[in-house]
């Protein structure tokens, strides 16, 4: 939200010598985030005055077309002469004035005026653009031309306000009285200790049966809905200089006379407002949701198909409107400059339901000014008010008559009320404010308060976010300044620290970090077409999401499963950027609903909840198991003079499974599987055993191409996602110092071969067993395939054997005892025979 500091000043009297970093630093400690303040015309340098064009002559034979002008601009340069300047706009004519700059005079951005020859002739100034000054585009693409009235000679920078100081505030979603000047001025008055001159404070006739038909179909989205209507307005009529600049030093560009006063007013109270063109208008206005399948164009020249649960203002033809986000073309206020202008306006201001228009605006992907508005929260009582505003702009400035005919359909509310402890701020703060204090905060608020120990606090209806007992103790906590709470450093117990599960999450971070991969967190939001491409089974649980009610984006609403779908997006735009040789790995927390839905309760802030309140919260939430997952893609091994390098593979994405294994202090047991994004023949199922039953942890390997292909990831990119807490839970991480033994090693080499389908995992568990307790170690270390030597079908596995006694020397006789037996229940299980 932009604020003027001048349109400010109108409602509070500030000091005259305050400056916008004042008010910006009062502000701030009020809780307003204002990011900057913009001055405008700092560099500003006059002479700058209204001209009048005297004459035109065309310049010819240049690329564009070029005017030389003389022009009055009275006694500004000294001598009453006619300015001579040239000029390649085309838009004004003999007779307009204009804003002239003279030579000496410095425009924004630092350029400096001075005589100069050009395009043959001598220019002693220029003719100005909007733009050339600063003010922001004004419709007219081209030269100022001010209104016939204006006074030849006058000094531009005050006519136009080209010197002023901007507020540039953002505005939290609670906060929607703030998206207006009356808002702001509010804020300010309370900072400053001064009143407010409240520009709602309008008188307002009642409702009457002569005024515009309106029928409210849908009250709970729309509980309030004025019309009012003004005939006889002039079609020549434009918008004064005063109020072009206050909307374009907001932020707005002026359009027409009737839509810039329902911006301005819009802007002034905070109350969307729409102007109908009335003989544009057939029959009844109602408010009611959609049709399935209706069409609108909209005033942006768009074509839309409404949604049923879209609030619509309709007449007898139909939608002409979406409700509190734009209006329709087919009602739309003709320009000035067109042969018909409007001369008759139905004004609409109504209140909406902030959820229904937050939906329908994110729906079409159409937020406006309006629908910013509504769906942060417009006070209801002020439509009446903006209405009865725009009706006496339309007068003073349009020349109409207002028509004594009002219509007001609302739906019957009561003031919400809360009822608060006087010393709940206290008590939520660490500060005793007194009772005297709270009431005084909450009465500048707009808040009606009674009582003594206990406040009956009646909740003023520009701001819906007091809801509770804790929002009136923000209020008086903020108005106190935050800067005033005391700062008091936690006492925690001794002796405690991480927990065990923090400690392993860092432990497998670094383990992995180590390992030559990079962190890379992700949000936890994902769209459910995601899980077709990453090839999940229609039944699969992972399908089973938690939506969200209100998603930060409408193409990702649910909660992950998976760590995967962030991981492969990083991915891919790391290798779209030029970084081909990747290894990325995230920890955190996936999402799954639980069978029963409860609802969760609200805990208090002013003490510790209790263990019961906190289970039943818990109880509320999603299961959150912590995840671990990696990606790889591109080179594992670097070449260079060392050697030829390596691409990382299926098997990399597996060793690093073993390494969160191994920080866990869980044996994994990998085996061949089968499941969605893996390519099923480079699939590893990874599997812990707890109190005798397996369970499946996780899968690893080179990802499927029709995968690959869905995400526009680089080939043979592998991946690997384990369940952490399911191997905290069978891990046993306590530390175990290595024995060492004084007594030499004896290493024996089997080779066996086996058929091709047989998993080396097997074989290896089967040799570990057979071997005995004297095998210290063992290490696959070659794998080769020759159909000639082997036969078809055939691989041969290559193990080294590390053998060695805690309490002697082994003999050869031992070891190779220990080999044989190794080698036997491999050939038992697995079909093993020793390589000849």
């Amino acid at each position: 939200m932009r604020v003027p500091l001048s349109w400010l000043r109108e409602y509070v009297d500030l000091p005259a010598t305050e400056t916008g970093r004042d008010v910006q630093a009062k502000l701030i400690s009020a809780g307003l985030e204002v990011e900057t303040v913009e001055h405008l015309g700092a560099d500003l340098k006059g002479p700058l005055v209204v001209g009048q064009v005297l004459t035109i002559e065309e310049l010819e034979g240049f690329k564009k077309p070029i005017r030389f002008c003389t022009v009055n601009v009275g006694q500004a340069n000294g001598t009453g002469e006619p300015q001579e300047i040239v000029c390649g706009a085309r838009n004004f004519a003999v007779g307009d004035k204009v804003v002239v700059v003279l030579p000496g005079a410095t425009l924004p951005g630092g350029f400096s005026i001075s005589a100069r020859k050009t395009y043959g002739k001598t220019s002693h100034g220029m003719i100005c653009s909007g733009d050339e000054l600063g003010m922001g585009d004004d419709g007219s693409h081209g030269i100022i031309v001010l209104p016939p009235e204006t006074e030849v000679g006058k000094d531009a920078i005050e006519l136009l306000e080209l010197v002023d100081e901007v507020l540039d505030i953002a505005v939290t979603a609670n906060r929607g009285d703030c998206l207006s000047i009356r808002g702001v001025a509010r804020e300010t008055a309370i900072a400053y200790g001064l009143p407010l001159r409240d520009p709602a404070l309008l008188d307002v006739p009642g409702p009457n049966a002569y005024g515009y038909p309106v029928q409210v179909s849908e009250p709970l989205g729309c509980d309030r809905f004025t019309a009012r209507t003004v005939s006889g307005l002039s079609p020549e009529a434009r918008s004064p200089l005063w109020l072009q600049r206050r909307l374009q030093k907001v932020g707005m560009r002026p359009i027409s006379l009737a839509v810039d006063i329902t911006n301005y007013v819009m802007m002034e109270l905070g109350q969307p407002l729409h102007a109908y063109d009335r003989k544009l208008v057939q029959g009844t206005i109602g408010v009611r949701r959609a049709g399935e399948g209706e069409e609108i164009v909209t005033l942006d020249g768009a074509k839309r198909k409404l949604h049923a649960e879209d609030l619509v203002i309709t007449d007898e033809r139909g939608p002409i409107g979406l409700a509190g986000v734009m209006g329709g073309a087919n009602t739309e206020i003709a320009d000035h400059e067109e042969a018909e202008g409007t001369t008759d306006v139905v004004i609409e201001a109504a209140h909406f339901d902030a959820v229904s228009i937050a939906r329908t605006a994110r729906r079409h992907k159409l937020s406006s000014e309006a629908s910013r508005r509504f769906e942060r929260g417009v006070d209801p009582a002020a439509a009446a008010a903006a209405a009865q505003r725009t009706v006496d702009l339309l007068v003073l400035l349009a020349g109409g008559t207002a028509d004594a005919g009002v219509t007001e359909v609302s739906a019957p509310s009561a003031p919400h009320t809360i009822a608060v402890a006087a010393d709940h701020p206290d008590k939520v703060a660490g500060v005793e404010y007194g009772r005297e204090t709270v009431v005084r905060r909450l009465q500048q608020v707009g808040c009606d308060v009674y009582g003594q120990d206990e406040l009956i606090v009646t909740v003023p209806s520009w701001r819906p976010d007091l809801t509770e007992v804790n929002d009136l103790a923000e209020e008086v906590i903020r108005l106190e300044g935050y800067e005033n709470l005391p700062s008091t450093l936690p006492k925690p117990p001794s002796g405690r620290g991480l927990t065990h599960r923090q400690r392993l999450h860092r432990r497998v971070g670094r383990a992995l970090a180590g390992a030559g991969y990079v962190e890379a967190p992700n949000y936890p939001f994902l769209g459910e077409q995601v899980f077709d491409q990453l090839l999940l089974e229609a039944d699969d649980p992972a399908r089973r999401v938690v939506k969200l009610t209100n998603p930060l984006n409408d193409e990702e609403p649910a909660l992950r499963t998976s760590l995967l779908p962030g991981l492969l997006g990083a991915l891919r735009r790391n290798d779209g950027r030029g970084s081909h040789d990747l290894a990325l790995f995230e920890t955190g927390l996936v999402f799954n609903p639980r069978e029963e839905q409860r609802v969760a309760v609200s805990l208090p802030v002013d003490r510790r909840p209790t263990d019961e309140e906190l289970a039943s919260l818990n109880a509320a939430l999603p299961a959150q198991p912590r995840h671990v997952a990696a990606v790889l893609a591109g080179a594992r091994e670097q070449a260079g003079w060392w050697g030829k390098g390596r691409p990382a593979d299926w098997a990399d994405a597996i060793e690093a499974a073993r390494a969160v294994a191994r920080e866990a202090g869980a044996e994994l047991v990998v085996r061949g599987g089968q499941y969605g994004p893996w390519h099923p023949g480079r699939c590893a199922e990874l599997v812990v055993v707890a109190e005798g039953v397996e369970k499946v942890v996780g899968h690893a390997g080179e990802l499927h191409p029709r995968v690959v292909k869905a995400f526009g990831l680089p080939a043979r990119t592998s991946a690997m996602e384990l369940d952490l807490d399911a191997l905290e839970a069978v891990g046993d991480d306590t530390p175990r110092a290595p024995r060492i033994s004084t007594f030499p090693v004896a290493t024996q080499d089997v080779a066996l071969v086996v058929d091709q389908f047989v998993p080396h995992a097997e074989v290896e568990d089967a040799l570990r067993e057979g071997a005995g307790s004297l095998l210290e170690a063992i290490r696959l270390f070659d794998v080769y395939e020759n159909a000639e030597q082997l036969g078809d079908g055939k691989k041969s596995l290559a193990y080294a054997l590390r053998f060695r006694a805690a309490d002697r020397t082994l003999t050869v006789d031992e070891a190779s005892a220990a080999r044989d037996a190794a080698v036997a229940l491999a050939g038992e299980r697995t079909g093993a025979v020793l390589r000849g």
